[in-house]
């Protein structure tokens, strides 16, 4: 499982849309060997569909796809927005934070899950993210609050 790794981990991306968004953090899983390319389509079709069902929290996103679109292990990225991106989403717009997930199966889905949450539920945690000068400060951060 690679759960916010410093290599998963890109700061003060500039995207010009959700679609954008989601595509910068898929290809972060891409490029630590976790996904095929073709999940990060997978997770914008899935948007494009949907909507903005993933955008969790204020200023939080949670795009996925299915494990069969092209999950290679289980994987969690973040990208953290420059400028937040309006997603279409009524109350959490606009989001500043997109953590792509790539699970394999439902119990890693729920097992990476609830990392998420335990670190998102403290607003402390989300600024921290927001503030982290670099992907090893929220690696300090990860390892303070999910261990």
């Amino acid at each position: 499982m690679k759960f916010l790794e410093p290599g998963l981990i890109a700061l003060d991306v500039e995207a010009a849309d959700g679609a954008a968004a989601i595509r910068a953090a898929g290809q972060l899983l891409v490029d630590a060997g976790a996904a095929e390319s073709r999940y990060i389509d997978a997770m914008v079709a899935s948007f494009e569909e949907k909507g903005p069902y993933f955008v969790l929290a204020p200023q939080i996103a949670l795009p996925h796809a299915k494990p069969e679109d092209g999950v290679k292990e289980a994987s969690v990225s973040l990208v953290r927005l420059r400028e937040p991106v309006v997603f279409g989403h009524a109350k959490n717009d606009p989001v500043a934070l997109v953590f792509a997930l790539g699970a394999s199966s439902s119990e890693e889905h729920i097992t990476m899950l609830r990392k998420l949450t335990t670190l998102l539920n403290n607003p402390a945690h989300v600024q921290q993210l927001k503030d982290a000068p670099t992907p090893e400060a929220i690696g300090q951060l990860l390892e303070a609050t999910t261990n």
